[in-house]
């Protein structure tokens, strides 16, 4: 009966679910004269920021990632604070950063990326192509991988605006 209980609690631990939710910041405000890539997020972008809050208030999260841009920390800084969380700096250009996510053990996680390094981060997850680099006029999409044991699936969802 021991045994029995022990392979039981195995199984269960091991096919226990993580998700990683992956977002494109918020809309920008538009880079005046002067102004580097690095520009804030508009009114749109902040309220954009908000509904992200809302749709992961449940998602029990215990890590945010962010790129140091402003508008990532921006789209990230309201769900992190919520959860209590301070935010984790990542380089979009790293390609090992997915496997160090994925080292850290179970726990649902948020990463902000761009328009051009979201579709990277779902791939690198899924450990296959599915997703291309999104339309710059692109803003709401959520993707939610999720790994169950050792399988990874993917959902493809809005929110906001």
């Amino acid at each position: 009966m021991r045994t029995l209980c022990l392979f039981a609690a195995l199984l269960l631990a091991s096919c226990q679910t993580t998700r990683y939710y992956i977002v494109r910041h918020g809309e920008k405000s538009n880079p005046g004269a002067g102004m580097t890539s690095d520009v804030p997020l508009s009114p749109a972008g902040e309220e954009r920021a908000q509904a992200l809050l809302v749709r992961l208030q449940d998602a029990r999260l215990r890590y945010v990632y962010s790129t140091d841009y402003l508008r990532t920390k921006a789209t990230a800084a309201p769900s992190a604070s919520a959860a209590g969380l301070g935010l984790i700096f990542y380089d979009p250009k790293d390609t090992a950063f997915v496997g160090r996510v994925l080292a850290q053990g179970k726990g649902n996680t948020l990463i902000v990326g761009h328009s051009n390094t979201v579709d990277d981060l779902v791939n690198r997850f899924l450990g296959r192509k599915e997703l291309t680099d999104l339309p710059d006029s692109s803003f709401g999409d959520l993707f939610i991988v999720t790994k169950r044991g050792k399988r990874f699936s993917y959902k493809h969802e809005h929110f906001g605006l």
